[in-house]
């Protein structure tokens, strides 16, 4: 799950990121509302953590412009602003929830899962790939008969997989799409978490390393 934090103020903008990077999610950030809104009208976003008190462009006309192009990405208000009139606008204008400052982040965080949960697509939703199925709703894997829970990461990485299945995919492409980094030669998180799902599917799954290129999955 990719979030977008756009909050000016360089304190509250790590503190939130940082918190929930620890909690298994890809976190991009914007420190001004027009950089904000490029990002996610650009770039895949599953949750926006929007301030209100924004330079170049403030957060309620962020939000107006975004819910042209994008009616369905939740938007947590997260702002000094703590007046009814103002929470009523921008319900008005598309938020989905309003958290006042100063803020808990325990309960940040439980309202952005919230959200999210609310966004799931039905255990129905299914993607396959060889032997493999992955149930997006309940963020399990089958493979034949074994059913197997995945990590937000590895359910992130091994959707990716399944969604190019057959097509060998660059690390750096990984890390962009998956983790949102940018490329970084030193970095082995990539192999970490392929050899994470490895070992919890098995060599059946059907993960294949392509030397000096990427991985591939299996396509049939």
């Amino acid at each position: 799950m990719r979030i977008l934090v756009i909050e000016d103020e360089a304190r509250i903008l790590g503190f939130v990121a940082s918190g929930l990077e620890a909690e298994g999610f890809t976190v991009v950030c914007a420190s001004d509302g027009q950089a904000g809104l490029e990002r996610a009208l650009r770039e895949p976003i599953d949750l926006v953590v929007l301030d209100l008190l924004l330079p170049r462009l403030d957060g309620l006309s962020l939000l107006r412009t975004l819910r042209l192009h994008q009616p369905e990405l939740p938007v947590v208000i997260l702002s000094a602003r703590s007046d009814l009139e103002t929470k009523l606008l921008a319900f008005e204008f598309g938020a989905n929830d309003y958290l006042a400052k100063p803020f808990s982040f325990d309960e940040l965080l439980a309202r952005v899962r919230a959200q999210l949960r609310s966004r799931r697509p039905e255990s129905g939703d299914l993607l396959h790939a060889g032997r493999l199925t992955l149930d997006v709703g309940n963020r399990q894997v089958r493979l034949g008969s074994a059913v197997t829970h995945l990590s937000e990461r590895e359910f992130g990485l091994l959707r990716y997989l399944i969604e190019y299945a057959g097509e060998v995919v660059s690390q750096e492409r990984l890390l962009s799409e998956v983790w949102g980094y940018g490329f970084d030669p030193c970095s082995n998180v990539v192999e970490v978490y392929v050899r994470r799902l490895r070992r919890k599917l098995g060599p059946e799954a059907g993960i294949e390393t392509v030397r000096n290129a990427g991985y591939r999955l299996a396509a049939a």
